[in-house]
């Protein structure tokens, strides 16, 4: 666990949690990564979309993180969780910076609204995947190995064309929500939906992750607060 006195409980949540989802979805690919140095990193490159580096604590360095990445060649990146690392002089750009939030177990659930319920079997998580892209098509990025390791991929029905959903993963004391999306862009009717559903499958466990953007802007006026700044980095010189 984080022990810095920079990183409160919510953004230490916040951080595993997604360390977690993180290392699950390598691991769901073959690669497997390690914690050394308040850093979680693989060696090897990771999926699409995945950092090849989580920053596990505000004091973690560039030397902390750079040997144990893959720098051979380009599209490598870090996660830098609390914004603290420089790694513009190491042949990195920034992706997107992007803000930790964090809904507390206390506050009341929405109403229910969409009725979501986790997918069941691996055609209906194609489905998902397809849908979540905007491409009509799966790469088989969320393998279902996953959803063994606990990941749970939430949408509004059974059965029928996927319209909307979000991933939940529980882990370090939290639940967290990533991929959100909407077919129809109502990224409030999403959130309000996907709230519901993770307050009835695990009732008083606080809602963690991250988002920026017009993804913030919804997250933030469905309750949650913005707990602390991340950074992504890729390497676009090699």
């Amino acid at each position: 666990m984080i022990t810095d006195s920079h990183a409160t409980p919510f953004l230490t949540a916040a951080v595993h949690n997604n360390a977690d989802w993180c290392d699950a979805v390598c691991r769901s690919h073959g690669v497997e990564g390690t914690i050394e140095g308040g850093v979680w990193a693989s060696a090897l490159r990771t999926p699409p979309l995945y950092p090849d580096a989580v920053t596990l604590s505000p004091a973690a360095t560039p030397d902390d993180v750079l040997p144990r990445i893959d720098l051979s060649s380009p599209g490598a990146s870090v996660k830098d969780s609390f914004g603290t690392l420089d790694l513009s002089g190491t042949g990195f750009e920034v992706l997107f910076d992007a803000q930790w939030i964090y809904r507390a177990a206390t506050d009341p659930a929405p109403p229910r609204a969409g009725d979501w319920e986790p997918v069941d079997g691996a055609g209906r998580l194609l489905a998902w995947e397809a849908a979540w892209s905007g491409a009509g098509e799966s790469e088989g990025l969320f393998r279902p190995a996953l959803l063994d390791a606990g990941a749970v991929f939430l949408t509004p029905a059974a059965t029928g064309p996927v319209t909307a959903g979000a991933i939940a993963y529980p882990g370090a004391g939290a639940i967290g929500v990533s991929n959100l999306f909407a077919t129809d862009d109502d990224l409030d009717d999403a959130w309000r939906s996907c709230l519901e559903a993770t307050d009835r499958l695990w009732p008083g466990v606080p809602v963690v992750g991250y988002e920026h953007g017009d993804d913030l802007a919804a997250a933030l006026r469905q309750g949650f607060e913005p707990v602390g700044p991340l950074r992504v980095w890729l390497r676009t010189d090699g």
